[in-house]
């Protein structure tokens, strides 16, 4: 899942820096997480369907690094998400990045302007942090939202979420959905893991462990059926948008307009249900990237 709020000041290392030339490959990169590992894979696809010649740098490194090599050209087309715009411009109190259409145009124009760089169409999909609990209690207790678990907090019922000390502590974490919900988790209440990764969040919440009985996860985790899980619907958009987009440098897209109307239509099919069931044919069912990606493609009618 994507990497947040991990970002570098300036621009990227000399180790980054490569040669321009008419000839030169669109360098096709993605973030470290299986998901960004997958999109890229789809952009990589789209692109060799086009005869575009095109050079892997898939899963390069975490947001900080990826970002790094985009703005110093090192890479030229990455997917990125909406969401993290936000952080990238010093604006994550700003509400506009709780609107999927504002927050994506907000991301658009600041980019362009300060760097030259193209956000094109996003997919329907948000891949924001949410609470997960057991499917069984969901069902049980009638946990379908946000709201519905504020009363079952407020009304005393045990709940133990596991989370990273990110989520817990961050603005945009946890105290957003306590503010928006008018519920509090004590300390008692939270297991806090180091490291934060939503598959050892959602592991403990399917198990049980220690008690917990809910998680951090992320909407599109691949996981979260698997290890019967049920993400709750955050009716009051107390997170941010996190769609994803593909991301360009202005330079290439010159030297490559139909880039924009490649990738749209693929962008466009992952909404948050497919997004989430190809997530799970890599990261629970052991499919490679690549092979799942391809096989989107055909049942879409995008496979030439």
């Amino acid at each position: 899942m994507p990497t947040r709020r991990l970002f570098l000041n300036g621009m990227a290392s000399a180790a980054f820096i490569r040669t321009s030339g008419a000839a030169t490959p669109v360098v096709v990169s993605s973030k470290l997480d299986l998901e960004g590992g997958l999109l890229g894979e789809m952009i990589l696809l789209a692109l060799g369907q086009a005869k575009i010649v095109a050079e892997n740098r898939l899963r390069l490194g975490p947001t900080s690094i990826l970002r790094a090599a985009l703005l110093s050209g090192a890479i030229d087309l990455c997917p990125e998400y909406t969401g993290n715009a936000a952080f990238f411009f010093h604006e994550d109190g700003d509400p506009v990045w709780k609107n999927a259409a504002a927050g994506y145009a907000r991301a658009a124009q600041r980019d362009y302007e300060e760097n030259r760089l193209v956000w094109l169409a996003p997919a329907p999909a948000d891949n924001s942090w949410v609470i997960a609990v057991p499917a069984a209690l969901a069902e049980k207790q009638n946990l379908r939202t946000m709201e519905d678990f504020a009363s079952f907090v407020r009304d005393g019922n045990r709940v133990k979420l596991a989370a990273s000390a990110e989520f817990v502590e961050s603005n945009a974490g946890l105290p957003a959905f306590e503010a928006s919900y008018g519920f509090r988790l004590e300390a008692s209440q939270l297991l806090v893991l180091s490291g934060g990764e939503t598959s050892a969040t959602i592991k403990a919440a399917a198990d049980g462990i220690s008690g917990v009985n809910a998680a951090m996860a992320y909407a599109t985790d691949g996981a979260l059926k698997a290890l019967g899980l049920a993400a709750l619907e955050d009716t009051r958009h107390a997170q941010p948008v996190y769609a994803p987009a593909p991301v360009i440098r202005e330079e290439t897209l010159a030297s490559y307009p139909e880039i924009r109307g490649i990738l749209k239509p693929v962008f466009a099919k992952l909404d948050l249900a497919s997004l989430r069931d190809l997530n799970e044919k890599v990261a629970v069912e052991g499919a490679e990237p690549g092979a799942v990606a391809r096989e989107f493609f055909r049942l879409q009618g995008l496979l030439r």
